[in-house]
Formats: C-alpha cells, sequence, structure tokens
C-alpha cells in the first residue's frame, strides 16, 4: 500500500516543491493542503483551526506530515507578532500533538535563523538563541513539536531558500533578479554583510522524498543546507553575470541593519549539515551549485520566452 503523504503550505514557495516531488514519485498517496488557493490535489483548510485540522486527519489518516506552512517573512512577522505566533508556533504544537494521536512522522521545517550568527557552524544540538521575532517564532514551534511526549517529529531547520517560483518576490533569492532586471537608474543598496547559503527548493523536496524510504531511526533534529556562501550583493553579481547585465546601480552594504523599522539579522548561521548526510539517505543531500543552477534556469526561461 502506498505511503499517504499531506504536505502543509503546498501552494507556497517550498510546498509546492514538495508536493510536485511526491506527486511525480508516483509511488505515494498525496494530499496538499492550502489556506485559500486552488489548483488539482489541493485542499483548502485553515491550519489555525484545531477542530478543522483535527477532522481532516480522522478522515485522511496520513503516514508522513511534511509541515511546510510558515510566515517565513522576518519584516511581517515584526509587524504581526501574534499572527506569527500562531502559525510559526502554535500550529506546530498541535499537528505534532495530532502526530501522537494518528501515529503519524511529522517533518516540522524550521530555519537558520534560531541561531544568532556570531558562532558557525551549528550543529543540530548548538544552543538556539535567534534575535528576531521570525526566529523565536520558530524556536517555539520547534519546542511546541519537540515537547510532545511519544509524537514521532523531525525538526527540518534549511536557510534562505530559491528555485522556480510563480513571482520573484516569493523567495528573498528569487527577488534579487529584479533588482538586477531593473536598469532604470535606480540605485539599490544590498546587504553584505550577513553571509547566507542558498538551498534550492527542489533538492530539498527530493530530499524529503528519499528520507521516507530510510528504514533505521531519524534523529530529532537535522539540517539541511546549500554550502555555498554568500551575500545578497554577491548573489546579485552571479545573476548580473548570468543576464549579461550592468550592476553599478546595485551598492554594496557591509553595515548590520540599523535604524528604525530595521529587522535584525544574524551575521553567519551556517548549518553543519554532517549528522544529515551520515544517515545513508540514498542518494546524499544531492545539492545544486547556485551559480550552475540559475545559468541552466535562466537560459532555459529566455529561450522559452523568445
Amino acid at each position: 500500500m502506498a505511503l499517504k503523504v499531506v504536505i502543509t503550505g503546498a501552494s507556497g514557495v517550498l510546498g509546492s516543491a514538495v508536493f510536485r516531488a511526491f506527486k511525480e514519485a508516483q509511488t505515494f498517496d498525496v494530499i496538499g493542503l492550502a489556506f485559500s488557493k486552488k489548483g488539482e490535489g489541493l485542499i483548502n483548510i485553515d491550519l489555525i483551526n484545531k477542530e478543522e485540522v483535527d477532522k481532516l486527519f480522522d478522515s485522511t489518516r496520513p503516514d508522513w506530515v511534511i509541515h511546510c506552512a510558515a510566515e517565513r517573512r522576518p519584516d511581517v512577522a515584526e509587524k504581526d507578532p501574534d499572527g506569527a505566533k500562531k502559525l510559526n508556533a502554535d500550529v506546530p504544537a498541535h499537528l505534532a500533538a495530532c502526530a501522537k494521536h494518528h501515529q503519524f512522522k511529522l517533518v516540522y521545517i524550521s530555519t537558520d535563523y534560531v541561531f544568532d550568527g556570531t558562532s558557525p557552524p551549528y550543529k543540530p544540538d548548538s544552543v538556539t538563541n535567534p534575535l528576531q521575532l521570525y526566529g523565536r517564532s520558530k524556536r517555539e514551534g520547534e519546542i511546541g513539536v519537540l515537547g510532545i511526549d511519544e509524537a514521532d517529529v523531525v525538526v527540518l531547520r534549511v536557510p534562505v531558500l530559491y528555485g522556480p517560483s510563480p513571482q520573484n518576490s516569493d523567495s528573498a533569492v528569487n527577488v534579487l533578479l529584479d533588482v538586477v532586471l531593473d536598469q532604470s537608474g535606480k540605485a539599490y543598496k544590498m546587504d553584505h554583510y550577513a553571509t547566507r547559503y542558498p538551498t534550492n527548493i527542489i533538492d530539498i523536496a527530493n530530499f524529503l522524498v528519499r528520507l521516507t524510504s530510510l528504514k533505521r531511526p531519524i534523529p530529532k533534529i537535522l539540517h539541511y543546507s546549500g554550502a555555498e556562501p554568500y551575500t545578497k550583493y554577491e548573489m546579485c553579481l552571479i545573476f548580473a553575470k548570468i543576464l549579461g547585465l550592468p550592476h553599478s546601480h546595485i551598492i554594496p552594504d557591509a553595515d548590520p541593519p540599523k535604524g528604525e523599522g530595521a529587522t535584525t539579522r544574524p551575521r553567519d548561521c551556517q548549518l553543519d549539515t554532517t549528522a544529515t548526510e551520515e544517515l545513508g539517505v540514498e542518494g546524499g543531500l544531492g545539492q545544486s551549485l547556485f551559480d550552475e543552477w540559475w545559468t541552466s534556469h535562466l537560459t532555459s526561461s529566455s529561450r522559452s520566452t523568445a
């Protein structure tokens, strides 16, 4: 019998890639959950509504739940702390309680921003110390899922993400393309302070598919991350090189965020992926190289629109 897999946030950047990967594997019974977006195989549900969630699991009885839904934007979280807490902390805790009751395995997607960026690389058991509300809300989510006794849960921490998405603004990496493409003469100050490790959503999705076939016990906390360090300014330079566009309108800013309205961001939250690599998942991490993937993606995109 095929494993039944439920993916929350299945219309989001990461969730849609995970949903697609499980569907394309053709060996799973896959259900995608979305708040309002319509689509084949998607069920609309408000994850904050516990009664709705309980009814869904009563009827679907999944084997795995991949929880991708979240408020992922630090600036938005700062403006709506109550909403961020409900979605990033309260919902995962309830899903873990459901995992215990219905005996499914829950994978909670967390973030490298649970760390303060002062002493990388961070191992799964490193002390967390988030600097802003987004990171704190995700850490509360980790505490919530790990605090349910006898629940079969895995916390998978990932860094900033990129990959195919309907709009560039859906990803903190993809949106940098719009900056490079804006040749109107407008100047942009670009972060050259924080080191990021951009990670492809397709790679994460395929890894999760392979993870379901692992026969050995899975640690409670795993790290998945690209290995290449870039600041946002350096990512812009790569995009400019691939597209053959000038980049003098993009000005590197090596100072930490400051001033009214500035969201604190850690300097370097590199995730140590050694334990994940040692799991023995077929194909390992299976990661793309940033420059190579974008070269292929942008080249094929330009051909398809020519």
